[in-house]
Formats: C-alpha cells, sequence, structure tokens
C-alpha cells in the first residue's frame, strides 16, 4: 500500500502506528494510516485483514499501583 520512501512500517508490525496518515476524521474520533490501519481516538485498532486491537492507553497515575 505505502508509496513512501522509506515506505511506512508494515499493518503487523509493532510500530504500525507510526505510519503516515492518509485520512484524519477527528469529529468522528479515526484515522486512516497509509498501510491500511484504523486508528480510533480510544487508541484501539482495526487491521487491514479485520482483526482487532482493543485500546491500550497508558494508565493514569492515580491507577498505578506501587509494589509495598
Amino acid at each position: 500500500m505505502c508509496q513512501h520512501q522509506t515506505p511506512c512500517p508494515s499493518a503487523e508490525s509493532a510500530d504500525r502506528e507510526s505510519a503516515r496518515l492518509v485520512a484524519h476524521h477527528p469529529e468522528q474520533g479515526w484515522s486512516l494510516l497509509c498501510n491500511g490501519v484504523v486508528l480510533f481516538e480510544d487508541t484501539g485498532e482495526l487491521l487491514p485483514d479485520g482483526r482487532v486491537i482493543a485500546p491500550h492507553r497508558p494508565l493514569a497515575s492515580s491507577q498505578v499501583m506501587t509494589a509495598a
């Protein structure tokens, strides 16, 4: 899919979210990346093959438990 030089990471790559934006619709809460990944505002993803990646937001500091 990607025509950029150097090519963007593939949809299977761990750094797939760093691909360039093709379409950005903040009013609808999603963006389409060059590698075919649909990235949602809540950090969830839809891969080109239909797989769903659950949202993976970092925990807020108030939610982080420390070992005693």
